[in-house]
C-alpha cells in the first residue's frame, strides 16, 4: 500500500477518529435495513469546519452517570465545553444566556437540536443485520469489533508512513521528534492490545461457554484464531520496543517489519471478525436468553473488560462513529451495573 497520505501535510499521527466526515442514516424507511457508513481513517484537512464560538458549561454531579453521558454527548459536538461540578441531581446545559435543564432525553434532544453535526442519535439500535431483538453481548461485541478494526486500520497507515519516512521526523512539528513519535505509537498500540486482549477473554470466558452449550464444538476455529493472533500482537509490541532504542536513520528495515506484522494482524483480525459475525454471533439469539439473562451476561463481559473500561475507554469509543458511541454508551447506560458503568464513566468527568 505504502505511504497512504503521500500528498497530504499531516502526519498520520495526528488522524482523529473525531475528523470523520459521518453521514446520517436516510430518513426513510431504508434505514432499518441499510448496513451503517463504512469508515475509513481520514487525514484532518477533508474535514468540514463547524465553528462555534460560545462555551457550552455542563452543571451536574461528578459521581452522576447522566452527567457522564452527556458530557460524551457534548465532546462529540467538537463545542468548547466545561463541566461545573454541581450537588444539583438534574445536570443544566448552559450556552450564553440559554439554560436548559431536565432528564436525560430532553437534554440529549436539546443537544442534538442547538449542534445538528454530526449526528449523534438514530433513536433505533441498527447494527448490520442485527434489530431490536438481537442480544445484548452481541451488540456489545459487534461494536467492540469496529472500535478495534478502525483503530487496526488507523495504526497500519500510521505504521506504513514510519516506515515510508524510514525513522526521519514527521512534517507536522506537532508530532515531535522521531522517539517522541514512536512513543506515542506505542502507548497507542499499548491501548489497542489492552481492548483486543480483553475483548478475547471475555469472547472466552463469557460468551462462548454459551454457545457450546448449544453445540458443543461450535468455538474451536474462533479459540484457534485467538491462539494465532497472540504471536503476531507479541511480534508487533517486540518491534516497537527494538525502533524505539534505534537511532532515526537506520531503523529502516524495522520499521518496514513493523507494517508488515501490522497488515498481517488487520488482515487476520477483520477475517476473524467477519466469520465470527456471519456465524457465531447469530447463534447466540438460538440460545433463547430472557432479558434477565441478557442483562447478566452482558454485564460478566464488562467486569473481564474492566481493565479496558477503565483505562482505555476514551480510545475505545474514538475508534467508532459518532451514533456508534452513543449506542455503546446507551447499551451501558441501559443495562450495565450501575456501579461498575460508574468506575469507566465518572472517572474523568472533571476537568
Amino acid at each position: 500500500m505504502g505511504t497512504c497520505f503521500s500528498s497530504s501535510t499531516k502526519s498520520t499521527a495526528e488522524i482523529s477518529p473525531f475528523d470523520l466526515v459521518v453521514k446520517p442514516p436516510p430518513s426513510s424507511a431504508a434505514a432499518d435495513t441499510a448496513p451503517p457508513t463504512q469508515r475509513i481513517p481520514t487525514a484532518k484537512t477533508e474535514t468540514p469546519t463547524v465553528s462555534f464560538a460560545a462555551t457550552v458549561r455542563l452543571y451536574g454531579p461528578p459521581n452522576s452517570l447522566v452527567t457522564s453521558y452527556l458530557r460524551f454527548a457534548l465532546l462529540h459536538k467538537k463545542v468548547p465545553l466545561r463541566f461545573v461540578p454541581s450537588e444539583d441531581q438534574k445536570p443544566t446545559i448552559q450556552v450564553g444566556s440559554e439554560t436548559v435543564s431536565g432528564s436525560q432525553e430532553v437534554l440529549l434532544r436539546y443537544i442534538e437540536d442547538k449542534f445538528p453535526e454530526p449526528r449523534l442519535m438514530i433513536w433505533k439500535f441498527n447494527l448490520e443485520g442485527f434489530d431490536e431483538a438481537t442480544p445484548l453481548i452481541v451488540r456489545a461485541i459487534w461494536l467492540q469489533h469496529r472500535s478495534m478494526l478502525w483503530h487496526m486500520e488507523r495504526m497500519l497507515r500510521w505504521s506504513e508512513d514510519l516506515a515510508a519516512r524510514g525513522g526521519k521526523k514527521a512534517v507536522d512539528p506537532s508530532v515531535g521528534t522521531p522517539k517522541m513519535e514512536i512513543r506515542k505509537f506505542a502507548k497507542s498500540y499499548t491501548h489497542l492490545q489492552e481492548l483486543m486482549l480483553e475483548h478475547a477473554q471475555m469472547e472466552e470466558r463469557i460468551l462462548f461457554p454459551v454457545l457450546e452449550s448449544v453445540d458443543r464444538g461450535m468455538c474451536k476455529s474462533a479459540n484457534e484464531e485467538h491462539g494465532r493472533e497472540l504471536p503476531m500482537m507479541n511480534g508487533i509490541k517486540e518491534d516497537i520496543k527494538s525502533i524505539g532504542v534505534l537511532d532515526s536513520g537506520i531503523c529502516s528495515e524495522a520499521l518496514f517489519s513493523l507494517a508488515s506484522r501490522f497488515k498481517s494482524l488487520q488482515m487476520m483480525c477483520k477475517t476473524h471478525f467477519e466469520e465470527e459475525e456471519k456465524d457465531l454471533l447469530p447463534m447466540v439469539e438460538a440460545a433463547e436468553m430472557g432479558k434477565e439473562k441478557q442483562k447478566k451476561l452482558l454485564n460478566q463481559g464488562l467486569e473481564v473488560m474492566s481493565g479496558t473500561h477503565s483505562n482505555s475507554f476514551d480510545f475505545l469509543l474514538e475508534g467508532l462513529t459518532p451514533q456508534e458511541a452513543m449506542q455503546y454508551l446507551d447499551l451501558l447506560m441501559k443495562f450495565g451495573d450501575p456501579n461498575l458503568i460508574s468506575s469507566f464513566l465518572c472517572s474523568d468527568v472533571v476537568d
